[in-house]
């Protein structure tokens, strides 16, 4: 199995999900993760490193094992977070459908399943593979962004797709303007990173030499 959950007497788990390239994980994703755990009273929360990315060139991001261990020594100290090696073994484009389906497939559908991400990839949802399937298996929780509307939710798919609304949870997160982007660029030009991703993921970047030569995020 890619992952375990600690034993529990609940018939019906509360399980959220954050996928990403986690390249590397950061500040931004802990704090959105606990605050959906809180506000929605998550049992866990899942990180899942994607393995091959579909929508990103391979090429330009690190190995699923730098990102799988990152992400790891991220969320070591949160009894409610684990990590999964699932999309990572899979050998396989990641997409969330397969993911979602192989998850309900280990618990034997005994949970409630939220996805956990940004609002503004909530707005591409319709180009997921197999999306009208995600959306009547589990719920989406939309974290906001700073300067983000969320009226800009309900404009687009409010009249043309109102089941996608109905399926959208909206999370209200403290400012953070931090990205994976933001720290491969600062890692390059030489600046500090400490604060923006856990000390033991600072550290690990340092000693692998990770994004040293990003010269792609650069441009």
């Amino acid at each position: 199995m890619s992952f375990l959950l600690p034993k529990t007497n609940k018939q019906i788990l509360n399980i959220g999900i954050m996928g990403g390239t986690f390249d590397p994980i950061h500040m931004g994703h802990l704090v959105t993760a606990e605050v959906a755990r809180q506000q929605f009273k998550l049992d866990y929360v899942i990180f899942i490193p994607a393995g091959i990315p579909p929508h990103k060139d391979i090429k330009t991001i690190n190995d699923a094992e730098h990102r799988y261990l990152m992400t790891l020594l991220a969320v070591v100290d949160n009894p409610f977070f684990t990590v999964s090696r699932l999309e990572i073994e899979n050998n396989q484009p990641s997409y969330t459908i397969d993911t979602v389906r192989r998850i309900f497939e280990i618990y034997n559908g005994k949970l409630n399943l939220y996805f956990i991400t940004g609002a503004d990839a909530i707005l591409d949802i319709t180009t997921w593979k197999d999306y009208q399937e995600l959306l009547n298996t589990c719920s989406f929780i939309a974290a906001s962004r700073p300067g983000y509307s969320f009226s800009k939710l309900k404009d687009i798919f409010g009249s043309l797709f109102p089941e996608i609304i109905k399926k959208i949870n909206l999370l209200e997160i403290p400012a953070m303007a931090i990205s994976s982007t933001f720290i491969r660029r600062r890692v390059a030009e030489g600046k500090t990173i400490k604060y923006l991703t856990p000390e033991p993921v600072e550290q690990y970047i340092y000693k692998n030499r990770l994004y040293i030569n990003s010269a792609n995020d650069l441009k």
